[in-house]
């Protein structure tokens, strides 16, 4: 491993001055990922600025209506969190569906958002991977890419985002507060987070160098009670997903529904909303021949590449479970 620096942050300023003054340096706090990457050789920061102590650990109901939960509070924490089970229960699914028991308790909300993709390719230093080393080729697009994208994957890219929390976060709208190295603060509808591999594979995310993210606010829902997370893996722990689905439904006093939430993880380099079942699915009645039709519409636009075409069908199949577990008050 490389020598690097060690230094504290006293404040949220402080720590994105200090981010700010070294563009080789990288914040830490529970350190679940980015210890592994620098161990592996991927990452080589030439400074860690550690940020575990800031006050940014709190999950609190905003005056305004939603729940803002802290960049630094722990996943098992946010899960558990009584604010978050009983209002946001698909986001406590999808927490407790990541990873292990013991990466849950060092992992922070923030760390979650950016941590990177788990494709064997960028883990290999052997081959070409344009996320780790841009202009080298994108190995697994012609390679083993099993567990690759299907949707809006590039030439330059292949590899999916490696979050369950995320998906949740897409489906209730989140919004990500970040602070600047100017110490000016701004939001980030979570749609807009995460960034597509076209240009710049090698980028994860929409924040700028210097940049902290505070928290993640949660705007009010009225999903609660009808909303599910799947996770489709290969083994039933401490297992990435093949495919996995946040789905919620808001349903009208008459029945039918009033607005739908679905998206994807495993299957894009960031969570992917499908927005035309979701809009599909407004003013339907909640049942079989609705959620069918829902899900062939959210995989229409499949792009598989030649070793992941089950997960079409996957994620066609998933998305009905989902919204079926969602409609029966989220009972499997």
């Amino acid at each position: 491993m490389k020598s690097f620096s060690f230094k504290r942050a006293a404040d949220p300023t402080n720590a994105v001055q200090m981010l700010g003054a070294d563009k080789d340096s990288k914040f830490i706090a529970g350190g679940t990922n980015i210890l592994d990457l620098m161990k592996e050789g991927i990452e080589q920061p030439t400074g860690l600025i550690d940020i575990s102590r800031l006050a940014l650990s709190v999950v609190k109901a905003n005056p305004a209506g939603g729940v803002s939960i802290g960049a630094l509070a722990r996943n098992t924490d946010t899960a558990n969190h009584p604010l978050i089970r009983q209002n946001y229960p698909m986001l406590t699914q999808a927490i407790l569906a990541g990873a292990s028991p013991q990466i849950r308790n060092m992992a922070t909300n923030g760390g979650n958002l950016m941590q990177r993709t788990r494709c064997p390719y960028f883990y290999d230093l052997a081959t070409p991977c344009n996320k780790r080393q841009p202009g080298t080729g994108c190995s697994a697009k012609d390679g083993l890419n099993r567990y690759s994208a299907i949707f809006g994957w590039s030439d330059s890219c292949v590899a999916v985002h490696p979050s369950d929390m995320c998906v949740a976060l897409a489906a209730l709208d989140a919004i990500v507060k970040v602070r600047g190295a100017n110490g000016k603060e701004r939001s980030i509808k979570f749609a807009d987070f995460h960034v597509l591999p076209a240009a710049s594979p090698q980028k994860d995310n929409s924040l700028a160098h210097g940049e902290l993210i505070t928290s993640i606010d949660l705007p009010t829902s009225a999903c609660a009670k009808n909303s599910y997370y799947l996770k489709v893996r290969e083994r039933s722990s401490y297992a990435f997903a093949l495919v996995s689905v946040a789905a919620a439904l808001d349903l009208a006093a008459s029945g039918t529904i009033k607005t739908a939430r679905i998206a994807l993880g495993g299957v894009a380099a960031k969570p992917w909303r499908a927005e035309e079942a979701e809009k599909y699915l407004v003013g339907k009645k909640p049942g079989e021949a609705a959620f069918r039709e829902a899900a062939k519409i959210a995989v229409s636009q499949a792009k598989p590449l030649s070793d992941n075409g089950y997960k079409v069908k996957m994620a066609e199949r998933s998305i009905f479970r989902a919204l079926t577990n969602a409609m029966n008050g989220g009972a499997a």
